[in-house]
């Protein structure tokens, strides 16, 4: 099992796929709560020239609170990350968290539900974006 789902896009400005990206999760009713240019951040921390990578912390509300109520320490993996990045100008890749592939360490099946039906947003996510 991939523990990410993905998708290379042509012919968009890395700033407008990202812009996309957060269309289609809220789309899929995720809200995005942490964003992490990596790019800029490396180049803070340690003076690295990278290519544009953007980790976008998204959550959907109501199945977190399942997921909290089914497992209390699922916390440690919430939210589910969804990067967008560009290795090469014009060619830019969106992933996303496999929420079933990450859950496989714990033995829950109620939760496994749950991740399931999130994993299926998350896929549609990655899918719809062009």
């Amino acid at each position: 099992m991939e523990y990410y789902f993905n998708k290379t896009i042509g012919n968009t400005p890395f700033e407008k796929a990202v812009e996309k990206t957060k269309l289609a999760l809220q789309e899929e009713g995720f809200g995005v709560l942490t964003e992490i240019d990596m790019k800029a951040t490396l180049k803070k921390k340690l003076d690295v020239d990278f290519y544009n990578y953007i980790v976008l912390g998204a959550c959907n509300a109501p199945f977190a609170h399942k997921a909290l109520q089914a497992e209390d320490k699922i916390g440690t993996m919430l939210p589910c990350n969804v990067i967008v990045m560009e290795k090469e100008p014009g060619l830019v890749e969106i992933a996303a968290v496999n929420p079933m592939a990450s859950m496989q360490a714990v033995i829950n099946l109620d939760l496994m539900n749950i991740a399931d039906e999130v994993g299926e947003k998350l896929k549609r996510v990655v899918e719809k974006i062009h």
